[in-house]
C-alpha cells in the first residue's frame, strides 16, 4: 500500500527528498502551485532531471481556491483580448480531449439577458465566444433562449429581470486534484517531488544562483539543493522569493483575493450554471455536484498570504448579487462553504486588481534564476513551458522542445473506454454506477488502484461517516498514493470536505485521521494533534467569516496557525 515504487507515497517523499539532497539537477522548481507543477512536467519530460519543493501542499494555495473552471475568460474578451482567449480555449481543448478528461469535464453554462441591450451586445460577444471556441473539447451549442425557453431552464430566476439567455458550454476542474495530479505525473516520469520542504535561502556562487538550502518541515531537518537552474514558480509569494536574490526583480505582483461561497444544490433550481456581468466583474453561479460554488470578489489583499480570509462583507456581496437574478433570495444561512484565493497578478499602475493583467511573465534577475509570475489556471502548461524555455538557454546542451500537450495526465489513458464500460465495470466490482462514475471523474483509469484496496479491506468500500459522498478507500488513498502528509491535506484538498458539508468537514476528522495514521505513522498523540489543529482551523475560518472587513477577519483566521507551522526558520 505504501510501497517504495509510488513516488508520493511517504517513502517515496523520503526517495525525493534523498535524491534531492544528493543530485545536481539540471532544474529545480520553487512551488507546487499549478504552475510550478506544470514546469516540473515540461522539465522532466524534456529529458532534465527535475526537482520541485513545495512549502505546505500541492495546490495548497491559489491552485486550490480557484472558481474552478478552464474558460477562455469572457472578461477578456470583452477587453478586446482576443489572443489569450484563443490561448485559453486550446489550453481547455487540451484538458478536455488529452491531458485531463478525467479530471476536466464540459457544463452547460446560460447568460441571463436582464437589459434591453443586453440582447445584441451579449450575443454579439457570445457568438464570437463560440466560434473561437468551435471544436475546442466542448459541444459548438451557443443557443439564444427567448424569455420562456430561458424560465424554463432557470426556474429559480426572477421572470421580471431575466428577458432572456444565452446558452454556452466551458470546462469544470476540480483544481486541487488536478494541480496535485500533474505533480505527480512529473513524479512518474522520474522529477523527484516533496511537499512540506520550504526554501530558506539560496544557494550563490559568484553572480550566480546554484541551488537552494531547503528546510523539511516534516523532520525540520535542513538541507542543500544544487541544481544548475532553479525556476521560482511561487505565486503570490514571487516577491519574497525575490528577495532572497536581494531585492526586486524585473517585475511585481500584487495579490487580488477572490471569495467564493457553496450552497446546497436544491436551493437553486437550473438546469445548468449561470454567468453574468456585474459591475466590477463576471458572476458565476456553478453546479459542482450536490452544490453550487458562487463567485467571485476581486479585491486588493495585503495581509497574511498563506491563508486569506473572507469576511463577512466578502460573503454578503456574492449573495447581494446572487439575489439580484434569483426569485428565492439566499441567505447567510444557506451557506455550508466558503474559501477565499489570491490570483498572483502582474503590479500595473491601476490601483484596481480587476484592470491588472492576467497575462504572464517570464524574467531572469540573475543567472541562474529564472521568474514566472501572473498568468490563470487555464493557461498553466503555456507558462510552464515559457518558464523552461528561458531556463534552458543557461544549460550548455541542446534540449528538447517542449512535448506536454501530448503528455496525458496519469489516469487520463484508458479513462473513456472505462467510462463507456462503467456499467459492466461496477457490476463486477458490487459497486454501485454512480460510485464507480464518482471514482473514475476523480482518478480516471487509476480506479483500479481503490478497487484493490477495496478487494484487500473491505471495509474500505464504505462511505466515510461525516462525508458519505467519498468511500474510506479514497481516505487511505490520499495518504498511500497522493502525497497528503496531513489531515487539512485530506479534507480541504484531496477531498472538499472542508466547504462540501455544513460542519466543515468536522465530523470526518477523527474516522480520517484513524484511516491514515497507520500509513503515516502517527501514533495517538500525532492524531490528537491533528484532528485539534483541524478543528481550530474550522473555528477561526467560521469566526473570521463573521467579521466585518479584511483586518478584523485576517486576525481571526489567524488563530490557528498552520499545522506545518512551529519549526523556527533557519
Amino acid at each position: 500500500m505504501t510501497s517504495t515504487q509510488e513516488p508520493f507515497s511517504p517513502a517515496g517523499r523520503e526517495a525525493a527528498l534523498a535524491r534531492l539532497a544528493a543530485e545536481e539537477l539540471d532544474v529545480l522548481v520553487i512551488g507546487g502551485g499549478v504552475v510550478g507543477a506544470g514546469t516540473a512536467l515540461d522539465a522532466v519530460t524534456r529529458g532534465l532531471s527535475t526537482g520541485l519543493v513545495e512549502m505546505r501542499d500541492y495546490a495548497a494555495g491559489t491552485s486550490s481556491r480557484s472558481t474552478k473552471l478552464f474558460h477562455g475568460g469572457l472578461r477578456y474578451l470583452e477587453q478586446l483580448n482576443f489572443a489569450l482567449v484563443f490561448e485559453a480555449l486550446k489550453e481547455r481543448s487540451l484538458n478536455l480531449e488529452t491531458l485531463a478528461p478525467h479530471l476536466v469535464h464540459p457544463v452547460e453554462f446560460i447568460y441571463p439577458l436582464t437589459k434591453p441591450f443586453d440582447h445584441a451586445y451579449v450575443s454579439l460577444g457570445m457568438g464570437v465566444y463560440d466560434v473561437m471556441g468551435s471544436g475546442r473539447g466542448v459541444p459548438h451549442h451557443m443557443r439564444y433562449m427567448r424569455r420562456a425557453k430561458a424560465k424554463e431552464s432557470f426556474p429559480s430566476g426572477k421572470t421580471s429581470e431575466i428577458t432572456g439567455a444565452i446558452s454556452f458550454y466551458e470546462g469544470q476542474v476540480d483544481d486541487a486534484r488536478h494541480t496535485m495530479m500533474i505533480a505527480r505525473t512529473a513524479a512518474h516520469y522520474g522529477a523527484a517531488i516533496a511537499n512540506s520542504t520550504r526554501v530558506e535561502r539560496f544557494l550563490r556562487e559568484d553572480d550566480r544562483v546554484v541551488g537552494v538550502v531547503a528546510r523539511d518541515l516534516e523532520s525540520g531537518k535542513e538541507f542543500e539543493i544544487r541544481a544548475q537552474h532553479v525556476i521560482n514558480a511561487a505565486g503570490v509569494w514571487t516577491d519574497e522569493i525575490q528577495q532572497m536574490v536581494g531585492g526586486r526583480g524585473s517585475f511585481r505582483v500584487r495579490a487580488s483575493k477572490g471569495v467564493h461561497i457553496v450552497i446546497p444544490r436544491n436551493r437553486i433550481n437550473s438546469a445548468t450554471g449561470i454567468i453574468h456581468r456585474t459591475e466590477k466583474s463576471l458572476l458565476f453561479i456553478i453546479p459542482r455536484g450536490s452544490h453550487w460554488v458562487i463567485g467571485t470578489t476581486d479585491t486588493d489583499w495585503a495581509l497574511d498570504r498563506a491563508h486569506p480570509a473572507a469576511s463577512q462583507t466578502d460573503i454578503d456581496y456574492l449573495l447581494d448579487h446572487a439575489n439580484a437574478l434569483l426569485a428565492d433570495p439566499l441567505t447567510r444561512e444557506d451557506v455550508v462553504g466558503v474559501y477565499a484565493g489570491l490570483r498572483p497578478l502582474l503590479a500595473g499602475e491601476d490601483e484596481s486588481t480587476s484592470t491588472l493583467s492576467r497575462e504572464h511573465a517570464v524574467a531572469s534577475p540573475v543567472r541562474g534564476l529564472t521568474v514566472i509570475a501572473g498568468g490563470k489556471y487555464t493557461t498553466y502548461r503555456v507558462m510552464a513551458k515559457d518558464a523552461v524555455d528561458n531556463a534552458v538557454h543557461g544549460l550548455e546542451r541542446t534540449i528538447a522542445p517542449s512535448c506536454t500537450e501530448r503528455i496525458p495526465l496519469i489516469g487520463a489513458d484508458g479513462y473513456f473506454a472505462a467510462w463507456n464500460n462503467r456499467k459492466a465495470i461496477a457490476q463486477r466490482a458490487g459497486l454501485r454506477v454512480h460510485v464507480l462514475e464518482h471514482l473514475l471523474n476523480r482518478y480516471g483509469s487509476l480506479y483500479t488502484q481503490l478497487l484493490a484496496l477495496i478487494e484487500e479491506r473491505p471495509e474500505l468500500g464504505e462511505p466515510l461517516p461525516g462525508g458519505d459522498e467519498y468511500l474510506k478507500a479514497e481516505i487511505v488513498y490520499a495518504a498511500s498514493h497522493e502525497g497528503a502528509q496531513h489531515l487539512d491535506d485530506i479534507l480541504a484538498r484531496r477531498t472538499r470536505l472542508s466547504i462540501e458539508v455544513r460542519d466543515r468537514g468536522v465530523e470526518a476528522a477523527t474516522v480520517v485521521a484513524e484511516l491514515v495514521a497507520p500509513v503515516l505513522g502517527w501514533n495517538a498523540e500525532q492524531v490528537a494533534r491533528e484532528i485539534e489543529h483541524y478543528v481550530k482551523r474550522v473555528e477561526a475560518e467560521i469566526e473570521s467569516q463573521k467579521m466585518p472587513d479584511d483586518q478584523t477577519a485576517d486576525a481571526a483566521r489567524l488563530g490557528a496557525p498552520d499545522v506545518r507551522v512551529g519549526i523556527p526558520s533557519a
